[in-house]
């Protein structure tokens, strides 16, 4: 006698996949403008559109052109648009008084925005490395980066964005008990509606070089970032970080960098279920964007995949310069 075959199970998964119709109709997760924050470089001057030799695609804007940029991500339906200065080096200090000057570049900028597109959001970075003349996010003394003196600054530097008309406030310093304080001096001061999206979970990485020449932070920088920023090998200090920035009143959170670091952005969005960010930062953008420019990827392709990936990690919206590029292939 023939052997009895057993016949084919009765689950095929390639059913579900056999047209792209049909593909749509089983996603999991979903990709859209408005999943996105743009971060923009500005810089004085006028009419100015600086190209970013280490970002392929990115300029530095003067205010004028950050305004049509945010016109342009409006249209787009991107919500939020993320401002980095680029500081004249006369204008970095030990001190770092241009951070809460009300007519810097970043509050000049978000009240232009503010004018132009009032329904856009603008978020603002609060730290000192964009005026310290010794690069970091902190104050340096006598070689350490001392903790609750920045914090101090970084309040009155907070308090000087939300006056400009900023929607979302983003501490990127890494200074530890910073969240309380700003919250503290918001609620104070009639700014209560004011977010904080607090990169709590920020590594110390080798990822964001392309940034620190974006805001012409590369020459600067003495030493390194580990002493505040987290170690890479750490993921349940992350978990922590996170518990406390949301217990001071961060009303959102992030993890930075992106795509290595999807692991974190898992355990965050199901530990806490608050809203969670993850900043696809430069150096991510720039192996992704350069590889596309020599042939190497498709690059548009690879774009996405690599955005759908962060909503697949938990995450409730990406920081990423792909925002334009990526909100034009959704649109259409």
């Amino acid at each position: 006698m023939q052997p009895v075959q057993a016949p084919f199970p009765a689950t095929r998964f390639r059913r579900a996949r056999k047209s792209q119709a049909m593909r749509d109709l089983v996603r999991e997760n979903t990709l859209t403008p408005a999943d996105f924050i743009w971060p923009v470089f500005v810089r004085d001057g006028e009419g100015v559109s600086e190209p970013i030799p280490s970002m392929p695609g990115v300029n530095r804007l003067s205010v004028d052109n950050i305004v049509k940029a945010a016109k342009e991500a409006h249209s787009l339906g991107i919500p939020a648009i993320c401002l980095f200065p680029y500081t004249d080096p006369a204008k970095k200090t030990k001190d770092c008084a241009e951070a809460w000057n009300p007519d810097n570049l970043s509050n000049t900028a978000t009240r232009a925005i503010k004018d132009a597109v009032p329904e856009m959001l603008v978020m603002t970075d609060v730290a000192l490395d964009p005026y310290n003349i010794d690069g970091h996010d902190g104050f340096v003394e006598d070689g350490v980066i001392v903790n609750d003196r920045t914090v101090e600054a970084l309040v009155k530097q907070a308090l000087s964005q939300a006056d400009a008309g900023a929607d979302i406030i983003g501490p990127s310093d890494m200074m530890d008990g910073r969240i309380g304080a700003m919250r503290s001096a918001l609620e104070a001061e009639g700014h209560q509606n004011v977010l904080l999206l607090s990169y709590s979970a920020k590594y110390a990485s080798s990822f964001y070089g392309p940034f620190r020449d974006a805001v012409g932070a590369s020459g600067a920088l003495k030493g390194d970032k580990k002493t505040y920023q987290m170690d890479p090998a750490n993921s349940d200090e992350a978990l922590r970080l996170i518990a406390r920035d949301l217990a001071e009143g961060a009303d959102m959170v992030m993890v930075k960098p992106g795509m290595p670091y999807l692991d974190i952005c898992r355990r965050v969005k199901d530990t806490f279920g608050a809203p969670t960010y993850a900043y696809q930062v430069s150096g991510e953008y720039a192996m992704i964007a350069g590889a596309g420019q020599n042939g190497w990827v498709d690059g548009e392709k690879v774009m996405m995949e690599s955005l759908m990936c962060f909503k697949r990690a938990g995450c409730d919206g990406i920081l990423t310069y792909f925002a334009p590029e990526a909100s034009r292939l959704l649109n259409n």
